[in-house]
């Protein structure tokens, strides 16, 4: 456990350098004209529902293509769960996304986000209310056309008892415009 928490805050803290440089550097090319030509605006929307149980995400993104190769960017996460006679969740978040495309065709992906998990249980005698933060690092590959790349990704600090997917292993579909 201790280890865990160690290894989180080092993911942290270096993310954290890692995007004050990468603004810093953003920050000094907003003089240059063709700034917002290589922004690219993206995200996802999720929605879930049957038998009781209805989930509904929203996670808009944006990054910065520096070139052919790389980009980084950031995001935002909003989701709302509930199961009928069960419990209601909330989890807001953000996250900093580095792509890497080896060639045009393949996408290379490391994504940290960072959620809060509020969760409240209808049962509050089996079941004690839940707020606290969970970090995830997934790391990525994927099929890449154009502004749409298809692949799966791993999250290397996944718990079972905290995380809010199923799997460490996730599809994603990731459109930026």
């Amino acid at each position: 456990m201790r280890f865990l928490l160690n290894k989180t805050l080092i993911v942290c803290f270096l993310s954290i350098s890692f995007s004050f440089s990468a603004v810093a550097q953003l920050a000094s090319s907003q003089t240059s004209p063709d700034f917002w030509s290589h922004v690219r605006f993206g995200g996802g929307i999720g929605l879930s529902f049957g038998d009781g149980f209805f989930s509904g995400t929203l996670a808009p993104s944006a990054i910065y293509e520096f070139n052919p190769q790389f980009a980084l960017g950031v995001g935002i996460n909003g989701t709302y769960n509930t199961q009928k006679d069960i419990y209601k969740s909330t989890v807001i978040g953000g996250s900093l996304i580095g792509l890497f495309n080896p060639i045009p065709e393949i996408q290379l992906s490391a994504e940290f986000e960072e959620l809060n998990v509020s969760r409240k249980w209808d049962d509050r005698l089996r079941y004690a209310n839940e707020n606290y933060w969970y970090p995830a690092l997934f790391l990525g590959a994927g099929f890449r056309t154009h502004n749409v790349a298809i692949g799966v990704r791993y999250d290397v600090l996944y718990d079972k008892k905290k995380s809010i997917y199923a799997d460490a292993w996730a599809p994603f579909i990731r459109v930026y415009f």
